[in-house]
């Protein structure tokens, strides 16, 4: 009788696949074997041979412990908020809802051994149950009093991303490998936010929006169904109202209005750097205002298509913000002898490179090898006894004042 391998789990397989952007097909014919031996080990009616496994784990770059270790099932009803779900392949979203589900597994280990920023997201009083009965003014009103609860002001925010991460929202960003697919967002039921923002287009002004896009259905569209935000008609509304909101957030009207000395080409490009929002942006939010009629708008748009058609001036200038917390906190269990980066790697059954890219580390760094430096800021932390007999750490993840 041949031997097979003892302990396959059959989800792994089919997760690794997909992330790697293959059909049952492909990797079957990359393998030798057939797409209906795919399907069998996928569904744990057969387990591949010993060998098989290890074929299995190069080609899908996956170390061969990932096969062995058990799938946590969803035991709620997923409504994640995809950016362009009408332009991504539902193949390209099935790629990415994996990743998101390996960072949410590198999220747990991590918050086994720290204490995660309390969750600082405001709720908002006198908010219709049905999303399609919010109004301009409720949306504008949401996004005024986020920055009243955050004490942000009406000026420019310095950084989105490090505003989310130290109130509570874990943000990742990496390759979502789709066009159009630009982000996503999801409560969990444990009061958890995420955020993951894609890396392929590297134009900051686009992720910042993107930012701000998420964060406006985790304030307003917190309890819309998976099924309503699938329907093609809802989903308009919804991503309408997230554009809106993102607009009235990063450009409050009374400080950006009177910032701009007239509304032309001109006026919003001298603005771009400060502000760090799209040209684009910045005059269809006019237009929304009554700052621009019609006319200007549609004459505006026009030079603007004629001006910069290959891109913004200024987008080399705008960096794209970088998530930092679970960097850091990975960094503070190995610093701290929390576990030891050998510990790290026998713990989370994924790739070294995945790992660090969907948590922010500079490739090479769970190895300690050719490991690109980038400096953090060190957060301050206090260690009390753990239940797993390691150390707890609590990270304050508070921004600094001009920070």
């Amino acid at each position: 009788m041949t031997a097979t391998s003892p302990g396959f789990v059959g989800a792994r397989l089919a997760q690794a696949r997909k992330a790697r952007g293959l059909t049952a097909v492909s990797l079957a014919e990359i393998l030798g074997i057939t797409s209906a031996s795919i399907s069998q080990y996928e569904h744990d009616k057969q387990a591949p041979r010993p060998e098989l496994t290890e074929r299995l784990a190069v080609q899908l770059n996956v170390p061969p412990t990932f096969f062995l270790r058990e799938v946590t099932p969803d035991t709620h009803e997923r409504a994640t908020k995809w950016r362009s779900n009408t332009t991504a392949t539902k193949f390209a979203r099935e790629r990415a809802e994996i990743r998101y589900e390996w960072l949410r597994e590198i999220v747990e280990y991590l918050g086994s051994f720290l204490n995660f920023p309390a969750l600082n997201i405001p709720v908002f009083d006198g908010v219709p149950d049905d999303f399609r009965e919010l109004s301009h003014a409720d949306i504008d009103r949401a996004a005024k009093v986020c920055r009243e609860h955050w004490g942000l002001g009406t000026g420019p925010i310095p950084d989105l991303v490090v505003l989310l991460e130290s109130n509570g929202v874990i943000v990742s960003r990496g390759r979502l490998n789709a066009e159009g697919l630009d982000a996503f967002s999801e409560w969990l039921p444990n009061d958890l936010p995420y955020v993951f923002l894609g890396s392929d287009i590297n134009v900051g002004v686009r992720s910042r929006f993107d930012t701000a896009h998420e964060l406006g259905h985790l304030v307003m569209h917190r309890h819309v169904s998976k099924k309503q935000f699938g329907k093609p008609e809802d989903f308009k509304i919804l991503e309408r109202q997230a554009h809106r909101f993102a607009a009235a957030f990063l450009l409050p009207k009374e400080q950006f209005f009177r910032e701009l000395w007239a509304p032309t080409l001109d006026a919003f490009a001298s603005l771009k750097p400060r502000w760090k929002t799209s040209i684009k942006g910045m005059i269809v939010h006019s237009h929304r205002h009554g700052l621009l009629s019609d006319t200007q708008y549609q004459r505006a748009m026009i030079n603007y298509n004629r001006r910069w058609k290959d891109g913004e001036p200024s987008d080399d200038q705008i960096v794209p913000e970088q998530p930092r917390f679970l960097a850091r906190c990975m960094e503070m269990i190995l610093e701290e002898s929390v576990q030891t980066r050998d510990q790290v790697l026998a713990e989370l059954p994924f790739a070294q490179f995945d790992i660090e890219e969907l948590i922010g580390l500079p490739r090479g760094f769970l190895s300690g090898a050719n490991a690109e430096v980038i400096p953090l800021e060190r957060p301050t932390f206090k260690v009390q006894t753990g239940e797993r007999g390691g150390k707890v750490v609590s990270v304050d993840f508070s921004p600094r004042r001009g920070s």
